[in-house]
């Protein structure tokens, strides 16, 4: 869904991807698109980014504009019926951690806060229930998915996800499953949310890889730091405006060493 937002953007605009990652860069309108998601819990089909990795310059951001929101979705929970247990269950999760973020964040506001919650209770719902995937429970997370790219719209995530865009500028990781496994060294800074993720994890069975970030190089570790202190805003929401002195280069090596 993604790429398909990109590459309407571009029909009209021109140029690279690359130019318009960051905020209202794009000027024009792309050509009609509607999303029909097979598979539920990022939000792309509600929100007004379309995330792309640069490995040139280590940054993971989006064409973030209103001109890459879609101008029609449909959404069917029969199509996500064939999905793997654990993929179904790592990006579920990215709308409870969207939600969960922004609700633990500075730049929280009302209408935020009610796609957040009513997002948050879905995700309980279907991931502490009995069986995450029945055909009630995969229509309550296409419902989550959507409330939580509408929230996400309004503020902004927090620790979680620029350490996961680490994971995936650096050693390539899909950005669900990247999610998931940060979350495995959250806790200082969600212990709630933290506890509820595991909770989650455990009621459904979904396998949580382990050791992604035991003995990579110190150049590895550097672009680590590097692809996550990057992400400004997101930090400043979860941390403050002295991000960088939370987040010492040792500090950051020592939260990828616990992943």
């Amino acid at each position: 869904m993604d790429i398909a937002k990109a590459v309407s953007n571009l029909m009209t605009n021109g140029g690279n991807a690359e130019d318009y990652q960051g905020w209202d860069l794009v000027k024009l309108p792309g050509i009609f698109k509607i999303a029909i998601p097979t598979i539920s819990g990022t939000g792309a089909e509600s929100t007004r980014t379309c995330v792309m990795t640069n490995p040139a310059n280590g940054l993971k951001l989006g064409m973030n504009s209103d001109f890459t929101v879609y101008d029609q979705i449909i959404l069917d929970p029969e199509l996500t019926n064939t999905l793997p247990r654990n993929q179904y269950f790592y990006t579920g999760m990215d709308a409870y951690i969207h939600c969960m973020e922004s609700m633990n964040g500075s730049y929280r506001n009302a209408i935020g806060d009610a796609y957040s919650e009513q997002t948050i209770r879905l995700c309980r719902d279907v991931f502490l229930g009995d069986d995450m995937m029945s055909a009630e429970n995969r229509a309550k997370l296409m419902v989550a998915s959507y409330l939580g790219g509408c929230a996400i719209a309004t503020s902004y995530v927090g620790v979680v996800h620029p350490f996961s865009a680490g994971l995936s500028v650096v050693l390539g990781l899909h950005h669900c499953i990247a999610n998931c496994i940060v979350m495995r060294a959250m806790e200082p800074f969600y212990p709630e949310g933290y506890r509820e993720f595991h909770n989650m994890a455990e009621r459904q069975g979904a396998a949580l890889p382990e050791g992604i970030c035991h003995n990579l190089t110190d150049e590895q570790y550097d672009r680590l730091y590097e692809a996550t202190v990057i992400h400004q805003k997101p930090l400043i929401n979860a941390l403050g405006e002295n991000y960088k002195d939370i987040l010492t280069r040792a500090k950051v090596k020592e939260i990828f060493c616990k992943m």
